[in-house]
């Protein structure tokens, strides 16, 4: 298991004087093909030459000038009231080459007296909906020009996501892989599910929980996980707009969140981060019978926010103190931990679309980005090892027997 300090890297960690409780990973490619629309007409294209050039070379010099294709998005802030700390919607961008994010924001949008708390961002560059303490709004990918330099930007939609005003705190928001599901759970426990982007209603479940805390989407887009303050869990059959199985506790388990992972191209399994008095658990889940497969304590402390990797081989786990430990899905073993990454509880966990590295983020302000190391194939260098030992031991075997030693 490795092991690094909190000031082991700099340039990977960043503050922005907002308090953080939402990250992600800008779905670049899409979003490059949402801003950017098909070339029209030729006769078009020709008009629109003659007055401004070849609209083919707008588009390439707006790829070229978008730089780099790594954006981080973040949501935090001070909340309502006056304490002067802004509530704001950020972009960073991480460059891969120096492992280094952007000392400031390369974009920011502000949102005035609303908190966006909790955030899911559409998988196929659709925007991002934020929820706001009485209401959710959706964001829109843009592109803002800096120094006579285009980047990506975000602004406000003229969508209005009238279906959540005055409906409270949404505690939880995801979108499933193919981006035509939403999913939003409340602090008052209602549960609903709608169609995207038409918003039409496929679930609507006021008695959910006591209070939504986490919801995953499975990979085929058949079921969704539902996790409350308490109690068990929940699976939905989204077919049938009902309660498929629970999922239940044991012990002095707490359920703190959820996540389908990829097995194969078929098959999926379930994952659940669980608080107990003993640290974290995760507990893996058999998508077929729902039935548990494994219990394995992670870390010694209660998790605060968890995720896997788009490939299925990593976890993640954040905790109350601020640590990151990265986990290997089929041991269950930890293989990297960064003790004190933030120095705050971390509230947001997040791999990549590529699984290469984990953007963080934490109540004390900063987000951190960390690069996902290469498992060491040491496995050639230890039969090497092994064969050399027995080599040797035959030697002096051999030399005892012919009395050259004693």
């Amino acid at each position: 298991m490795g092991s690094r300090s909190r000031n082991e890297e700099s340039h990977n960690l960043q503050k922005y004087g907002v308090p953080l409780y939402g990250a992600g990973w800008v779905p670049y490619d899409q979003v490059i093909r949402s801003t950017h629309k098909p070339p029209k007409q030729q006769d078009d294209d020709d008009k629109e030459e003659d007055q401004h050039g070849s609209k083919d070379e707008a588009v390439a010099d707006k790829s070229d000038d978008i730089r780099p294709n790594y954006y981080v998005v973040l949501a935090g802030g001070g909340g309502a009231g006056n304490s002067g700390i802004r509530n704001a919607v950020l972009l960073s961008h991480f460059d891969f080459a120096s492992n280094s994010l952007s000392d400031q924001p390369v974009a920011e949008l502000r949102t005035d007296s609303d908190l966006p708390y909790r955030m899911a961002i559409h998988p196929h560059g659709d925007g991002i909906i934020c929820a706001l303490q009485n209401s959710c709004r959706l964001f829109e990918w843009d592109e803002v020009e800096n120094t006579g330099i285009r980047r990506l930007g975000v602004k406000i939609s003229e969508k209005v996501l009238s279906q959540f005003e005055n409906d409270g705190q949404q505690l939880a928001l995801t979108f499933d892989s193919e981006g035509t599901i939403f999913a939003a759970g409340s602090e008052n426990g209602n549960l609903r599910v709608f169609k995207w982007p038409s918003l039409e209603i496929i679930l609507n479940e006021s008695e959910a929980h006591a209070s939504v805390k986490d919801l995953s989407f499975s990979p085929d887009g058949k079921f969704l996980v539902s996790l409350g303050n308490r109690g068990p869990g929940r699976v939905w059959d989204l077919a049938s707009s009902a309660v498929a199985t629970p999922l239940a506790k044991e012990n002095d388990e707490l359920f703190a969140s959820c996540r389908f992972s990829p097995l194969n191209n078929e098959d999926y399994v379930l994952y659940i981060a669980a608080i107990t008095d003993r640290g974290a658990s995760i507990v893996t889940w058999n998508t077929t019978t729902w039935k548990r497969i494994r219990t394995k304590q992670v870390v010694r402390e209660p998790v605060s926010s968890f995720n896997v990797s788009a490939d299925g081989k990593l976890l993640a786990v954040g905790t109350a103190s601020g640590d990151i430990s990265i986990i290997d899905s089929s041991s269950l073993q930890v293989r990297t931990t960064v003790k004190k990454a933030h120095l705050g509880i971390v509230t947001a966990l997040v791999f990549s679309y590529d699984s290469r590295a984990l953007v963080s983020a934490s109540m004390d302000s900063s987000v951190r980005v960390t690069v996902i190391e290469e498992k060491k194939k040491s496995g050639g260098l230890n039969l090497w090892i092994i064969i050399f030992i027995l080599l040797l031991a035959m030697a002096v075997y051999f030399l005892k027997a012919k009395g050259i030693i004693p």
